[in-house]
């Protein structure tokens, strides 16, 4: 009840012009109590039952009957079935021949296809003539992420987004769900843009690089070179880090900064020939951390790791999440939403902004695990590194 999740269900109905009966509906009787509601639900024809049925599971809802999955070949490259199903992130099962099947990979906005006993998720853009995809809401359900409501756990905020939190309190609550990933064998995957860079957070970043705690790092073109500017000029879009004002030619520092990576033809490169020697890149490629940096239409350069072609970009996010336990998004709407889309809900997410607009759009696109801070992420990193990193002291 808490949640407000009937009445969105209810609005989901009626927004789909389907209609609804409910049958039973037993609430809770304490805070940590679930309720429970079975709904008879309508629709004018089965095409509209079918896609009102797959609005329902993003929000957790099953049939009461689930019945059989359909199969469906595809008959063109990088096209569905019509009538395919539309994946959500949660935990979803699917029933063939009388049994259940877990979904391999559960990512959102994508068809499930079967092969052999394999039931996977598959973007629309890897969609070959033959494959057999599932169509329609039938034989399938979703498992929703139980919440944990005990004053230790993850879920730290009552609210989707915080901004008048104690500060302290909630880093520190990241930094133990952090902890937690690292001691159970997964991955610390974070999402940055260049204002770690900017707000000149980037040498508490190479600290949590160094003491373990950035398995891999997402980003575009602009974190990169605005890291390898600060390593090689000591500015970040011109401006000095130390004084924080402009210096002479200081416009030129970013590009002549990607000039160099190409000469060298990639930042291990880079590395490897001192050329590099400092920077949160740097930090990356010495303590064998992995990165997938995806550029847009406006970069410079781009860098020569840079993934120009998205879809490519899409691909090696993808092959990067196996084994990622915790997320940290920080400093970048783009690519917080898309590694948002790409992640299952079952994996906490957290994302850090100045920007309200940009921690709740996550929420709004369907990352319903995703909880934002609403802070200067320079100071936000700093606190983060004193409570993860012995001996780490603010500059």
């Amino acid at each position: 009840m808490d949640s407000g999740i009937l009445s969105r269900v209810l609005d989901d109905i009626r927004e789909y012009e389907g209609d609804y009966v409910i049958d039973r509906f037993d609430v809770g009787h304490d805070a940590m109590d679930t309720s429970h509601a079975t709904i008879t639900v309508s629709a004018d024809d089965d095409e509209a039952l079918q896609r009102l049925l797959m609005r329902l599971q993003t929000r957790g809802v099953n049939m009461v009957d689930p019945g059989e999955a359909s199969i469906s070949v595809a008959d063109m490259d990088g096209v569905f079935p019509d009538g395919f199903y539309s994946t959500t992130n949660l935990a979803t099962k699917v029933r063939l021949g009388g049994k259940w099947f877990d979904v391999e990979n559960p990512e959102m906005d994508c068809g499930l296809v079967v092969e052999g006993e394999r039931v996977y998720t598959l973007p629309m853009s890897d969609v070959r003539i033959g494959m057999n995809v599932v169509c329609g809401a039938s034989g399938i359900r979703v498992i929703v992420p139980l919440p944990d409501k005990s004053s230790e756990s993850f879920g730290f905020m009552e609210s989707d987004v915080s901004s008048e939190k104690p500060q302290a309190v909630l880093v520190r609550q990241v930094a133990d769900g952090m902890r937690e990933a690292k001691a159970s064998g997964k991955k610390v995957l974070w999402v940055g843009g260049p204002g770690v860079v900017h707000t000149g957070a980037a040498p508490a970043m190479v600290a949590l690089v160094n003491a373990g705690f950035v398995d891999v790092l997402f980003a575009g073109n602009a974190l990169a070179t605005h890291d390898i500017e600060s390593s090689l000029y000591g500015t970040s879009l011109g401006v000095d880090l130390a004084q924080g004002r402009g210096v002479e030619h200081g416009h030129e520092h970013h590009i002549r900064a990607i000039n160099t990576i190409r000469k060298e033809g990639s930042i291990q490169a880079a590395v490897e020939n001192g050329v590099l020697t400092g920077g949160i890149m740097h930090a990356l490629v010495t303590r064998g951390g992995e990165f997938v940096l995806v550029g847009s239409v406006r970069d410079d350069g781009p860098l020569p790791d840079v993934y120009t072609d998205v879809i490519e970009g899409q691909r090696a996010m993808r092959a990067k999440l196996t084994d990622v336990g915790f997320c940290l998004m920080v400093a970048t709407m783009l690519h917080s939403v898309a590694t948002g889309n790409i992640l299952p809900a079952s994996i906490p997410l957290v994302c850090v902004d100045i920007n309200p607009a940009t921690v709740t759009k996550l929420a709004d696109r369907g990352s319903s695990q995703a909880r934002g801070i609403v802070t200067d992420v320079g100071l936000f990193l700093e606190q983060l590194a004193v409570e993860l990193v012995p001996g780490y002291r603010r500059r």
